[in-house]
This record gives structure tokens, sequence and C-alpha cells, in this order.
């Protein structure tokens, strides 16, 4: 990881040629523009993806929805609010029956990756961009509009997230036709009902039936009607007191200076490279090493830690989840200022009957809502691209309540609200407001922050200084994509 950097810095590539979809196969199908992150903060890769982005190792990627053969829509879940399924307590007394007995289930895993399949799109970029003025990023000076020279001093942006509209808010009126209203109650099973009217009929039988009711337990406060059991319960519950298997979960920072991180580093790269060869049928080529370290390793996040922020402060982290001494998975990810964002995951094959890619992302449904008691902002879990036309990866709209990223207006929209239009095509705007827009559209390119020489100065004075240069169109089409708001903020390197 960059370190000593508390600003972005990042080199954009474009994204003109059509390569292999990982979704489809189809060989020129797949389009996305693309930029090396020599260093970024947590702010600057939340507002990113908030904004269709996504990281694959340093290299960071943006689908071009309106071209893509299978358009990558940003989906997170409300973590606070959610309720696991049927299927979902299946795979977690599937868990628990395996730990407590040691029953292996003979069929096979739900056939959920958990992004083993997303990164293909990503791994179109380079291998490696290295220039010396930012491989240690130490910028010198920053010079003004009017060619002033001062001093850089950096701090990390921690802004409070810009609030978007999401569709769930007191304020919002549904349309005919687009489901349940989001601001009522959930139904209620029949059984749920008459069970309630039961313990109602008990309460008025005891107070006004001949009881007293100073021998009631308290007649002042209302019955408590059965709640749904959270997740955490379904989870202790697949933990049993006694087991024959002992099955653990640490969360470990992606940091060389870790001791942890370090003491695993190889038994975790063996694990990788077993899963890539036996599950995506990888060359040992593919998956050594290097590779392990380029994609789910070198990380562009700078580690952050903030008095209101979770205690292991933010950043890249390998959850990996020990069985009997040795590990068996690894979820990669990434925590950011309003979320817990999903990377990857990888495990050993020989426990693919475990549906470890759900139950990973159970746990870390729970750990984001572990992590909000810590910040209250930090609510989401974001599970990456949610891809319509690909039905392997539909999987992830069944944690809900969820949205999905309008790639028009970058606000978030219900997925229930999204997926009629996404069945009649592959491309859809989910913001139904035709006059809603992009609210950190550019709006004045020569405000945003280039690096050059190792100095930080806005594009205008950059221009002035490279009379003649030819890259207006190209700077004009990275600030139009990461917005207003961060071009005057990250800084684009200019050779």
């Amino acid at each position: 990881m960059a370190a000593g950097s508390s600003c972005t810095i990042v080199e954009y590539f474009g994204g003109d040629d059509g390569y292999r979809c990982g979704y489809c196969k189809n060989e020129k199908g797949n389009f996305s523009h693309g930029m090396w992150s020599h260093a970024m903060t947590v702010q600057d890769y939340q507002d990113l993806i908030d904004r269709g982005w996504r990281r694959s190792g340093k290299y960071v990627y943006k689908p071009i929805m309106n071209k893509t053969c299978c358009p990558q829509y940003t989906i997170r879940c409300h973590a606070l609010n959610f309720q696991p399924s049927k299927t979902h307590k299946k795979i977690l007394k599937k868990m628990s029956k395996f730990l407590s007995k040691g029953e292996m289930p003979t069929e096979q895993g739900d056939g959920e990756p958990m992004d083993s399949l997303c990164e293909e799109g990503g791994l179109h970029g380079p291998a490696k961009v290295c220039h010396p003025e930012v491989a240690s990023p130490v910028v010198t000076a920053i010079l003004t509009e009017e060619g002033d020279t001062t001093p850089v001093e950096f701090e990390t942006a921690r802004k409070d997230p810009v609030s978007v509209p999401d569709g769930r808010g007191p304020e919002s009126t549904p349309k005919p036709g687009v489901g349940a209203d989001p601001g009522r109650p959930l139904c209620r099973k029949a059984k749920e009902l008459r069970k309630a009217r039961r313990l109602q009929k008990e309460q008025k039988r005891q107070v006004g039936g001949g009881v007293p009711a100073s021998v009631t337990s308290n007649p002042a406060t209302p019955v408590q009607l059965n709640q749904p059991k959270a997740l955490e319960e379904f989870i202790n519950e697949s933990l049993p007191d006694s087991p024959l298997h002992h099955l653990e979960v640490r969360l470990v920072p992606v940091n060389d200076d870790d001791p942890q991180f370090m003491a695993t580093y190889e038994q975790s790269a063996a694990l990788y490279a077993r899963y890539q060869m036996a599950v995506h049928g990888d060359t040992p080529s593919e998956c050594n090493e290097s590779e392990f370290r380029r994609f789910l390793c070198d990380s562009p996040l700078e580690m952050e830690m903030s008095p209101d922020g979770p205690a292991a402060g933010y950043g890249s982290f390998h959850q990996q989840y020990w069985l009997d001494g040795r590990i068996v998975a690894v979820g990669v990810v990434d925590v950011l200022p309003t979320c817990v964002s999903s990377v990857y995951l990888y495990y050993h094959p020989d426990f693919a009957s475990l549906s470890l890619g759900s139950y990973s992302a159970l746990r870390e449904v729970a750990f984001t809502r572990q992590l909000q008691k810590q910040s209250p902002k930090l609510c989401f879990y974001y599970l990456g691209f949610y891809i319509h036309s690909c039905n392997k990866m539909r999987y992830k709209g069944q944690y809900q309540p969820s949205d999905l990223l309008c790639p028009e207006t970058y606000v978030f929209v219900p997925i229930e609200r999204c997926i009629p239009s996404l069945e009649q095509t592959h491309y859809a705007r989910f913001n139904q407001d035709p006059d809603a827009g992009d609210t950190h559209v550019l709006k004045d390119l020569g405000r945003a922050l280039v690096l050059y020489r190792r100095t930080v100065m806005p594009y205008a004075a950059y221009a002035r200084k490279r009379k003649g240069s030819n890259d207006e169109m190209e700077v004009a089409q990275y600030a139009g994509l990461v917005g207003q708001v961060c071009a005057e903020r990250i800084l684009l390197y200019r050779a």
C-alpha cells in the first residue's frame, strides 16, 4: 500500500477499445474507462464507487454502461434493515450442522462466486504503473490560477457524505405500478397476525376480565409482538457451544507492516492459487504470488484512523475464516466512510458445498452492522456490481433491502423499482424524474487539479504552462466521469 500520502493521485487511461466479457464471453463487447491509482483516500474512493467506479487492485474502472454488452450496476444493501431469506437461513443451518456434527452437504454450493467473475472486467488494465515522482508522493508546491506558488498541506477530506435521494424517505410517494409503498410497514404473514390478535385478547382478559392489574407482568407496557430474529442471532445459532469443528473469523489489515498479515501471507496466497485453479481453471502462472499480491494485496487505499470511525480504522482488510487452525476462506473488503465494500472471496475447493460465497456475504453484512455501532454513518454493504443480464450474478439482488445506482443521475433507487426496466432492456436509467441530472456534473474543467512535475495546479494553469497541449479532451472526459467535486480534489497525473 502507498504510505505517507493524504491525497489521491490517479493516471487516466480512457476506454475506447472493447475486450472480452467475463460474463457473456463476447470477445469485444466489454467496454470500460480505467485509471491507475497511485494512492487514494477512503473518502475519494467512497465518492467514486457512488459514481459507478470499482477497483481491482490499484486499477480503478467504470463500465461504459450504455455501450458494454453486460451493464454492471453498483448495488448496495441496507445492512441495518437486512433480514435473511429462507435460502440464507438454510445456508446458516448447513454451516451449523457441519460445525456441530461434521456433516458435509452432498450437493454442490449455491453457485455464488461473490465477485469471482466481477473482476474480469477490471483486469484489462495495466499490471503496474510506476513514475518516480508519484511512487512515494511528495508534492512540493501548489500553483494557483494566478501563478502564485504556496506550500501544500493536504489533509484527507473527512467531509460528511452527500445524502442522495434513494426513494425510501418518508416524503417518497410511490408511483402506480411500481410495487409496495416502501414507507409503510412490511406485510406480515397471516400466522403472525393471528398470534398478535391472540396476545391482545389475552391482555384484555387479564386487565379487564376480573384479573387485578397488579398481578399482570407489566400492564402499562404494550404487548411486544414477536419480532423477526436478527441476522446475528442466526449466525450465533450456527456456531454451536461445543462444536466438532471450530470456526473463527479474523480481521487482518492489508499491510506489510502488520505481523498477522505477514505471518499468514504465504498460506493465504497458496489458498488463492488453489481456488483459482480449481474453480476458475487458471494456470499456475495466472495465480502465482505476484498475481495474488497485485490483485488482492496491492490496495491504493490509505489506512486511516478517525475518532468517530471504526476501531480498526478505514482501509483494505482480509477477513480470514479459520477452521480448526487453518485458513479455509478469505473475504477481501474495503472499509469506507459509509460502507463495507466487498472486493473478492476465495476459499478451499473442498468446502464448496458449504456455500461459502453466501455465508461470507452474510458475515460481512453482520460485520457492517457491527461497525455501524462504532461509526453511525457506516450503514451500507456494497456487493460490487449487479448484472441482470447474467443469471449467475442476479443472486446479489436477494440481499434486501437493496438499491441500484442510476447510471445517469448517480442516485440509488430501490432494486424492486429497477427490475421491471432491466427485464425490458440491458441498459436502463432508474431515476424516473426526467428533469433530474447529475448533481456533480462537470461545470468548470479549469478547476480540476493536476499533478505536473511534482507541482499541484488547476488544469487552467497547467494548460497555460503547456501551450499547445492536446490533452483537453482526455482530461475533460476523466473529469466528467469522476464529477466536479472529485475532479477538484483528486490529482490527475500529467507526464
